[in-house]
Parts: structure tokens; C-alpha cells; sequence
């Protein structure tokens, strides 16, 4: 995980969108030096590029340039996560930026925990934590998203059962619940759902400001949601109602 002075970098290069090196220095009262030690840290982690002294975010279409947003709300709801889960358990967790923080975190606490996830990034993005062993499901690989999808996947997942199951989303409505921009991607995660006790919602609340596109779960369907503390009071009370609501 990242230190104070790297998420308050990350923060301002992804606001201004490209940073000259000289400035952040200026804003962060460090030197150059110490600077170019911090984009050499952030690059390697894949959450921004250095680019003739400036620090520039990534491709939108980048998985890290995704996981690089809202990145403090998305590693605090990680350790809240984290702390839901036990040394010795199995558990899934599906393709997700605040999913993949989770994972890296049960490495960092030391747990010995089994991951089966669908996220070919998740198991790359933990395969340095000895403690953590990764079932990658089979499936048709979606090369964008690192993941594996489609009805192979989903038969896979019949040889497991598990206690929790983590997941992401892609928005919300107060109708409707949850729901997601990719349909086979989306059957996955409903088939991961009917394979665990427990479903967790793991999003930073950027993504309660409208429905995406295709019907994910229904509030009645999930046990808890873990997001940061901006989540509008109206959606608050609406998650209440129906589940547990975890604000970090």
C-alpha cells in the first residue's frame, strides 16, 4: 500500500491529469530528488508514467488507471474488507480495482488465505505474497479486463463453495440496486453469488451516481456494502434499510 506523500501524488496527477515534477515538489515541500524516487515507486506499480519530467496518469483504458482512481477510498475499504476476513479461509473475489486492493492487503497482513477469482490482474497483482493462494478460473479471456468470462467460467465455479464473495460494481439506482457496463462479466458475478454465503460489495461512492447498463443485484441480494464516507445521505438511508452499510 501506498504511504501518505505517494496517495497525496497520485491524488493531484490524476485532478490535473499531467504534473510537472518540478511542481509537485513545490506543493509537497520535498525535494525533486525525493520526487522522482516517488514516480519511480508509483510507475513500477503500474498507477502512473513519467513522461520528459512530468508525471502523467495512464490510458483510460488501462487496468491500473483504474484501480489509480479514488485510490484512498478504494485502500480504506480494503482494509475494512480485510478485516472481514479470517487467517485460514476461502474466499472469491471478482474482477474490481477495490477488489484487487483487498487481495494485495490480505498478502500484506500475512494471512493465509485461498483466493478463487475469475482476474487474471488479481492473481498477477498478489503473486508475490507467499500466504495467498490463487484458483484462476478457466473460462474465454477478456483481454481488456484480465478476466475470464462465459459459460466454461461459470461451470468452473460449480466445484466450489465458499463463505464470501467480494465484488465490485459499476452503479447503482435506488429501483433497481446494483449493475454493471459488461454482460458476461455480470454472469459471472451472479454465478459467484450462487456460490457464497456472503456477497460484499466493494465500490467507492463515485459509483452510486447513476445505473450502468445491465442489472447486477438487487439490494435484498447482497449482505453488505463497504464504501467511502461521501456516499450521499439519501443513498445512505437507502442502503440501510435493505443492508449493511459499511462507511470508511
Amino acid at each position: 500500500m501506498l504511504n501518505s506523500r505517494l496517495e497525496e501524488i497520485l491524488k493531484v496527477v490524476n485532478r490535473q491529469r499531467k504534473v510537472a515534477v518540478t511542481e509537485l515538489a513545490r506543493q509537497l515541500q520535498v525535494s525533486v530528488v525525493t520526487v522522482r524516487k516517488d514516480l519511480t515507486t508509483l510507475e513500477d506499480q503500474g498507477l502512473l508514467r513519467r513522461q520528459h519530467g512530468f508525471a502523467v496518469v495512464n490510458d483510460p483504458d488501462n487496468l491500473n488507471y483504474r484501480l489509480a482512481q479514488h485510490y484512498e477510498a478504494k485502500n480504506r475499504i480494503a482494509r475494512a474488507a480485510a478485516d472481514l476476513v479470517a487467517d485460514g479461509a476461502t474466499i472469491m473475489i471478482e474482477s474490481g480495482s477495490a477488489c484487487a486492493l483487498l487481495a494485495a492487503t490480505l498478502g500484506e497482513q500475512g494471512k493465509h488465505v485461498t483466493i478463487v477469482t475469475n482476474s487474471y490482474y488479481i492473481a498477477d497483482y498478489v503473486a508475490d505474497y507467499p500466504t495467498l493462494a490463487v484458483f484462476v478460473l478457466g473460462g474465454r479471456y477478456q483481454g481488456t479486463a484480465q478476466v475470464v468470462v462465459g459459460p466454461l467460467t461459470q461451470q468452473t465455479l460449480t466445484a466450489f463453495h465458499v463463505a464470501q464473495l467480494f465484488v465490485g460494481t459499476d452503479g447503482y439506482d435506488h429501483a433497481n440496486g446494483f449493475s454493471s457496463r459488461d454482460i458476461m462479466r455480470n454472469e459471472v458475478a451472479q454465478a459467484m453469488a450462487r456460490r457464497a454465503e456472503t456477497v460484499t460489495v466493494l465500490t467507492d461512492s463515485s459509483k452510486f451516481q447513476g445505473a450502468s447498463l445491465i442489472h447486477q443485484f438487487a439490494l435484498n441480494e447482497v449482505d453488505r456494502v463497504i464504501t467511502d464516507d461521501s456516499l450521499p445521505d439519501a443513498v445512505a438511508r437507502d442502503l440501510r434499510a435493505q443492508t449493511t452499510l459499511q462507511l470508511v
